[in-house]
């Protein structure tokens, strides 16, 4: 993967069609969508992954994937760079996406698959301040990767009181606001000089930034991009979610568990304008990518 190569569009949704750049590539899985968007069982899963890599080429630029239904595809994407041994696995997301699902997996809970793969060191996730790691949904979040040392939490103003009582304290840090946690983040990569690997959700940002289908973040755009900037030099490889679209699920389960999870409606002119944003933010993000010094 080349940071300076042009990006992959994983076209699943449509949400990011009207995305122009020099040399982009576009994947047509649309016929994925129904199977794959917010979570699937582990034979659908399985079946994705090898269509996938049928599709993707060994060496390509940022990958971006639609809504955020879809991040749990950082998953395949993470596995493919394997021969980086001890990678550090970068996740900027309002939530953890380590939390419990038993019948495969979905966007919630992919850390937790990342986090026992064998060549990833650890999982850091950035920017949390969903309710997902508060006292009322402990139980939800797999716990393990935490005892381990292969996940861990980057939180803003969260009640992590619940982790202290388990043990868990050097499992997450909390910060005040997101200036903090952007400095101590950057002193910290600038330390290492462990691979690493990058997964965006733009859920991490302020709904004025980037409107999301999903609760949002408290990051400003500069945030992001000094995180990319402090990032790129040792990234191998990066994913880009957080689009917003429409999707009427067929199946029973995915639209209640949708449901349970609040997902709004949105309106027609609305959908569009918050598209065009995201597509602003994105080649933001890109251009920042791209000028990183990254060694991909």
């Amino acid at each position: 993967m080349n940071g300076n190569l042009p990006p992959i569009v994983l076209d699943l949704d449509g949400s990011l069609r009207t995305m122009e750049r020099t040399g982009l590539t576009r994947i047509d899985l649309a016929g994925w969508q129904e199977r794959i968007r917010f979570g699937c069982r582990g034979r659908d899963w399985r079946a994705f992954s090898a269509h996938l890599d049928t599709r993707l080429p060994d060496v390509h630029g940022p990958v971006l994937m639609g809504s955020g239904d879809f991040h749990h595809i950082s998953a395949l994407l993470v596995a493919r760079r394997c021969q980086h041994a001890g990678l550090r696995v970068l996740v900027c997301d309002n939530h953890p996406d380590n939390m419990r699902f038993p019948f495969g997996i979905h966007c919630g809970s992919w850390v937790a698959h990342v986090a026992r793969m064998p060549h990833v060191a650890c999982v850091d996730v950035i920017g949390i301040c969903s309710t997902d790691v508060g006292i009322k949904h402990a139980w939800e979040n797999r716990l393990m990767p935490l005892f381990r040392g292969r996940a861990r939490y980057w939180t803003i103003g969260a009640k992590l009181g619940w982790m202290r009582a388990l043990g868990l304290r050097d499992a997450a840090r909390n910060f005040n606001d997101a200036a903090s946690l952007v400095r101590a983040l950057c002193h910290e990569l600038s330390a290492t000089r462990a691979p690493l690997y990058l997964s965006i959700d733009k859920d991490v940002l302020c709904a004025d930034v980037a409107r999301t289908n999903w609760d949002q973040g408290r990051l400003r755009l500069d945030d992001l991009l000094s995180i990319i900037d402090a990032a790129a030099p040792r990234a191998v490889g990066c994913d880009i979610t957080g689009e917003v679209s429409l999707h009427h699920y067929r199946t029973r389960w995915k639209h209640w568990l949708s449901t349970l999870d609040g997902q709004p409606a949105i309106a027609p002119g609305d959908l569009a304008r918050w598209q065009r944003q995201q597509i602003e933010v994105n080649e933001a993000l890109l251009d920042t990518l791209a000028q990183g010094g990254s060694p991909w």
